[in-house]
């Protein structure tokens, strides 16, 4: 599972996050289908970080691998 994340992440995900500064790596995938995301550059201090997080990240992965749980930010 973890492939089709960070595939999912750098061809879906990372072409929008990079045109606004920012971007995203996969940290951790838990036994419990709860994936662990930073959020890097414009997009780790941004204040809307939480709806880039929830808006675009999750609901982009989660409609590609419905397994997933939810996904989290870390620092």
């Amino acid at each position: 599972m973890r492939e089709r994340i960070e595939k999912i992440l750098r061809e879906d995900v990372g072409p929008f996050l990079t045109r606004e500064g920012g971007g995203v790596e996969l940290v951790e995938v838990t036994e419990d289908n709860i994936v662990k995301v930073r959020l890097t550059g414009a997009c780790g201090g941004c204040p809307l970080s939480q709806m880039t997080l929830r808006g675009m990240v999750e609901k982009t992965l989660k409609s590609k691998i419905p397994e997933i749980k939810s996904v989290e930010a870390v620092p």
